[in-house]
Parts: structure tokens; sequence; C-alpha cells
């Protein structure tokens, strides 16, 4: 039996140009009364679908509309019922940032990709790091920190040269942005029930920004960081490119 589709796309002329001509060839249907979600765009409108309808139960599947893709899929008009009967599924959980601000107000937000805390001003950030409630370091001197979801190791974390991690993998990474001191502390691999706590050391001279995928909290004083379990999503790649080849196939790129 077929899946009833509901398309979704980006702005973009060309995504909203591929959106155009799949409703024509496969008809379209209401979100609400779907079994199944295509998204056309890129990473960033793949992200922003997946925030719009996490705990819907709704599968998403992406195709490739934008510019770098790696969460979506190649871009095709044809076969699409068999397409999505053989897709991979995925299951993905958010981020929740719990920012506290120099005014003591707590800012709450989800990240599928990444919390990142960023020095604002021409002063490097310092900053410490406590893991389940352990110090861990009392001053690291960076640009920046961030904690990267699996869905998120290959985006901001790999240009920072985090790890990249399967989307199975029960870890998250604790990735330092241009670390100075200490200059080779090249990050940490975390169990996902972790809960992270990050403090800004003089946040007044030193200030920081945090920044939970889309949503940013200027002047943070701290940040606290865990994984969500009572938010889920569903994403589904092509059998004959799942998220793991993509991974491995990245892994061996020089």
């Amino acid at each position: 039996m077929k899946k009833k589709i509901a398309f979704v796309a980006s702005d973009a002329d060309e995504a909203q140009a591929a959106h155009e001509k799949l409703v024509s060839i496969y008809g379209n249907n209401l979100p609400s009364e779907a079994d199944i979600l295509v998204a056309l765009g890129g990473d960033g409108f793949m992200l922003q679908t997946q925030h719009d309808f996490m705990n819907s139960g709704i599968p998403i599947y992406g195709m490739n509309k934008g510019t770098v893709g790696f969460l979506m899929n190649e871009y095709r008009t044809d076969n699409l019922h068999q397409r999505l009967a053989t897709a991979v599924r995925s299951k993905i959980r958010p981020l929740v940032m719990r920012a506290t601000d120099m005014d003591g107000q707590i800012h709450e937000a989800h990240a599928i990709n990444e919390v990142s805390l960023l020095r604002q001003s021409y002063q490097a950030a310092s900053l410490k790091i406590t893991t389940d409630r352990k110090l861990r370091m009392e001053a690291l001197v960076c640009d920046g920190v961030l904690v990267a979801t699996p869905a998120g190791s290959t985006a901001y974390n790999l240009s920072a040269h985090g790890p990249i991690l399967p989307l199975s993998a029960p870890l998250l990474a604790l990735t330092p942005v241009s670390p100075f001191r200490p200059r080779r502390w090249r990050g940490a691999l975390l169990p996902n029930t972790s809960e992270v706590l990050i403090e800004v050391n003089e946040p007044k001279k030193r200030p920081v920004n945090a920044v939970a995928d889309h949503t940013e909290v200027k002047s943070v004083r701290e940040v606290r960081i865990a994984l969500d379990m009572d938010q889920v999503g569903t994403i589904l790649f092509d059998a004959d490119h799942s998220w793991d080849d993509r991974i491995l196939a990245e892994q061996f790129q020089y």
C-alpha cells in the first residue's frame, strides 16, 4: 500500500520548482494526514523541518535542493514510493540548552546539530567545563566550544576538527573551537546520558554567546547541555546510501 506523502520545500527557487514537479506527479497531502513528509531543500531546511515535526511520529525523507545536503537524499522524480518503502529509518534526539545570561534569565532551546559557545569580542573566551558534576577543566582558553549530536557531528563539529559519529552511537562530541590553552586539547567523547555544564570565566571581560542550532543567547554566564530523551524525530535515508555509508565515505576522504 502506497504511503500518503506531504511535500514541503524551502523558499529557494530550485526547491519550489521541485515541489511543484513532485506534487504534479504524486499529489500532496496535509502533513497532519500524511504517513511520510518529503522535505525539499538543504541541510538547514531539514533541521528546520525536524524541529517543526519533532515528536509528531512522522518520518522525514529529504531530497537535496540546497547546497550541502549531507542529511538529504539525491533528488529524483522517479520511483519515489519504492524509495520510501525501502528507506532506512534512524531516530534522532535533540540537545536541550539551558543558558543563563548575565541578568540571571534562563533561556531554553533545542538543537538537533549542536550547542556552541562562542566568544563575543576580540578577547578569547575562558570556559570552565564540568560533566556530570565533576570538574574536568578549570579554564579552556579558546574561541569557543561545542557539544554535538551524531546528526550534527558532520556539521560545525567536523569543521572544528571534531570526530564524526555514527547516527546510532550513544555518544556526544565535546569539541573546542581554536583552543589556545591547553593548545593540544582536541576535545572528548561523552556518553549521551551526560550533562555538560560550561561556565564562563570573567564573563564581563570575556563575553560569550550561546547558540542552539538557530537560537542565539547573548552574554551568557553558564550553559547546561543534555540530550532530551523526551524528544524524538525520524529521518529516512535511501537503502543504498545510508547514514552509516556516508559516515564511512566522509572518513576516508583525503
